[in-house]
């Protein structure tokens, strides 16, 4: 750790009792993380199978087996499918593999929420089912340490021959993130240590010289997952590997084309494979292209990189690949990737919101790049996108009882075009119990249990405070620990108490620092402090002092209801406004407004609006009405000479984005007619 890479808090050291995100992570943890545990083993009556734990205790079987009767044993290799494998009778299931080549990673992300709970609220029977669930995983792996059901289950001889599409590399990110977390929680090293044996025979098959892959990961996230297992055990081959994963990619000529010699007929000399974020070295990219959820994995690699190593042409890749998602291809609720084809970014400026695919995975891709751009540099501006996106298109994935799910998350839907235009099939009108491709419920309830590792972070002489988490924090400055009690109502009446609660041998010998983030929503701020000296410095408030027990910090936020608009180059969105409040996003839903949301316009002076409580799914949540107009319907003839249409006075209701679809189906838009 040194004075200038913040790096985040351990989730040991915070004790979360925020009256939000506390709420949020009791959710995670009493109905998504059991839910999820009975996805995974098929057993969620209505919803898609998930077949992972299924494939692991098969493949268990296999590995047993070979070890057993070694190349005595012959592998069944069945036809198999890049997209999905489905049984043809449900009734009778063979022993074979189901499901996505992916699907390991129902379980990682899993285990992954499991640990980060674990840290918040000790549970020994989950943890004993989860360590049952280790057993199962591990029992699967190979004697060599290779660990993916699908080519344990289909044939071994065919690993690492589709890096492009088969995911294996994927697998193993998430398989070491889970693992890393895990033994961060328990202490327990068995999913970890196969964890590392699987990355130690993936590197030594890969990299530059003889007999050596020179490829890289269709799909991202073993690059972080590297660098993270490398801060965890001290082992610099994984810091290696990753750094090779990401200098590799893109560079000429292409290894996918070495994989799939009909696409390097297909683009000559053309730069392709825009899809994988591979069509040139990531150095030379300043462009977001292709899947999104990708995207974001890779550049939060990068950064990580970057990070570790000073690589200044890396940093400089990641803050112009940043600036053009925030600035050209981002939703105003932190969504990312606007189009369904390819789950992809779109061109620039192009963010429309009926067909939005703003996956929720992608966004919390963002968040991971967001924290690990704040490792490089502390700017305001990082940490105000990642609340963005977790304060909205995050949390509008889940449902406020935990039990659904949206896998893409629209800005505006009319049901019926959902149900009738097969431009929308991709937007479901409401929240899914499941999903065959399963990446976003896991991610969500990682994303959330882990959500103070993304609120606090240290270096050697400071505490930064990237969101405003209610809590415990532990810090410690030359070797004295300090724990800080923070009080946060800032989503309520935007005040910040922060107090020096105790401090271990009395007064701290040198001074002690806390940086606080001020929000981008906020029109003004107060500081109180007594003695400590106070400066900012991009978009933080450093207060440094000696602090003695009772102490403290306080800020209170000014936020106002805030009415938006839009470049104008977002098309979309011509003579529209949106409404925030604090780093909430709101839209307007049938439930409060009636049918025909296009007819409604809403007046731009944010002095006009009421703040109002409602109740949505039993929860209190602050509502905000405007004055506006309800254009009268005119008759059913197509087209006709222009009358100036007539309007009727009414009030118009916003609710936040996140809670929308909780009261059933409807109507919904985040941009109204101004």
């Amino acid at each position: 750790m040194n004075k200038t890479n913040p790096t985040p808090l351990n989730l040991r050291k915070v004790k979360v009792e925020d009256p939000f995100w506390k709420g949020e992570m009791e959710l995670v943890r009493k109905e998504v993380i059991p839910y999820q545990w009975n996805a995974i083993n098929d057993r969620v009556e209505g919803a898609e199978p998930s077949w992972a734990m299924r494939n692991f205790k098969l493949a268990g079987k296999i590995t047993a087996k070979r070890k057993e009767l070694g190349k005595a044993y012959a592998e069944k290799i069945w036809p198999t499918n890049i997209f999905q494998v489905l049984p043809e009778d449900k009734e009778h299931l063979e022993d074979r593999f189901y499901g996505f080549l992916f699907q390991d990673t129902d379980f990682s992300k899993w285990i992954e929420a499991v640990g980060y709970s674990l840290t918040q609220h000790p549970d020994p029977e989950l943890e004993k089912t989860a360590d049952e669930a280790i057993d199962i995983v591990c029992a699967a792996q190979q004697p060599n340490g290779y660990l993916d059901t699908y080519y344990i289950i289909n044939d071994m001889s065919k690993i690492f021959t589709n890096l492009k599409d088969h995911h294996e590399l994927y697998c193993l990110g998430h398989l070491l993130e889970g693992a890393v977390a895990y033994y961060e929680a328990t202490g327990k090293d068995k999913l970890l240590n196969a964890a590392r044996r699987f990355a130690d025979f993936v590197y030594e098959k890969f990299g530059k010289g003889e007999g050596k892959i020179n490829g890289y990961p269709g799909h991202e996230i073993a690059e972080m997952a590297l660098v993270r297992l490398y801060e965890t055990t001290g082992d610099g081959r994984y810091l290696e590997l990753s750094r090779y994963f990401i200098d590799e990619r893109g560079t000429r000529p292409y290894y996918f084309d070495k994989e799939h010699p009909e696409e390097a007929k297909r683009h000559g000399d053309r730069e392709w494979y825009h899809y994988y974020q591979a069509h040139k070295p990531v150095r030379e990219q300043d462009e977001a292209t292709g899947h999104a959820v990708r995207a974001t994995y890779l550049y939060s690699g990068m950064a990580d990189i970057a990070r570790l190593t000073g690589d200044e042409s890396l940093k400089k890749a990641c803050e112009r690949l940043w600036d053009n998602i925030v600035n050209k291809k981002m939703y105003i609720t932190g969504g990312i990737g606007a189009t369904h084809l390819g789950e992809a970014f779109s061109f620039n400026y192009d963010l429309p919101n009926d067909t939005a695919y703003s996956e929720t995975c992608a966004a919390i891709g963002l968040v991971f790049f967001a924290r690990r751009m704040l490792s490089m540099d502390v700017d305001s501006r990082y940490a105000d996108v990642m609340e963005r996106s977790l304060y909205n298109t995050v949390l509008a994935g889940m449902a406020m009882d935990g039990k659904s799910f949206f896998y893409v998350n629209p800005l505006e839907v009319r049901p019926e075009a959902c149900h009738k235009d097969e431009r929308k099939f991709h937007v479901k009108p409401v929240r899914q119990k499941w999903f065959g491709c399963a990446c976003c419920p896991p991610n969500i309830a990682r994303t959330v249990s882990s959500v103070a590792a993304y609120a606090y972070a240290e270096n050697e002489d400071t505490l930064f405070m990237h969101l405003y988490l209610g809590g415990k924090v532990e810090k410690a400055y030359n070797g004295k620990t300090v724990i800080w009690n923070v009080d946060s109502d800032v989503l309520n009446s935007g005040k910040l108490r922060i107090t020096c609660d105790s401090v271990s041998e009395g007064i701290c010998t040198a001074n002690q620092t806390i940086a606080v983030r001020i929000p981008d929503w906020c029109t003004g701020y107060s500081l109180e402090c007594g003695d400590k000296k106070h400066e900012l410095r991009k978009g933080y408030e450093y207060v440094t002092g000696d602090f003695m027990q009772g102490d403290s910090i306080e800020i209170t936020f000014e936020h106002k209801v805030r009415i938006l608009s839009s470049a104008s180059a977002v098309v979309e969105n011509a003579g529209k406004v949106a409404v925030s409040y604090g780093p909430f996003v709101y839209c307007i839903e049938e439930k409060d407004n009636g049918k025909d949301l296009h007819l409604l316009s809403v007046a731009t002076d944010p002095g006009l609006a009421k703040l109002k409580k409602i109740d949505i799914a039993g929860q209190e949540i602050t509502a905000i009405s405007l004055p506006g107009f309800r254009e009268k319907a005119t008759s059913n003839e197509l087209y006709k000479d222009f009358e100036t249409p007539e309007k009727e006075s009414t009030e118009v209701t916003f609710v936040p984005y996140y809670t929308w679809n909780n009261r059933g189906e409807g109507e919904m838009r985040v941009w109204v007619n101004r």
